[in-house]
């Protein structure tokens, strides 16, 4: 897979939201890396300087916001 095939499909500035981002795509069949330039996690502030990157394929591009975007719906009977 190119570089050309791999689009950001949004930032963050902690990583743990970005993994949690990542991991709802994953669970939904939808392939995402978190990509962050913050020395291996041992200078997490440089996320505001370089803010995290959550990665999709171009091709899940318009799934994953999808995925992202939506509102979990509560269970009737539980509310």
């Amino acid at each position: 897979m190119s570089d050309d095939d791999i689009a950001v499909l949004r930032q963050f500035s902690n990583e743990a939201e970005a993994n949690l981002a990542a991991s709802v795509l994953e669970a939904n069949g939808v392939p995402a890396r978190v990509a962050a330039d913050t020395a291996g996690g041992a200078f997490p502030s440089l996320a505001l300087v370089f803010p995290i990157r959550l990665l999709v394929r171009r091709a899940d591009l318009a799934l994953a916001r999808e995925l992202l975007d939506t509102e979990a719906s509560q269970d009737p009977e539980q509310g």
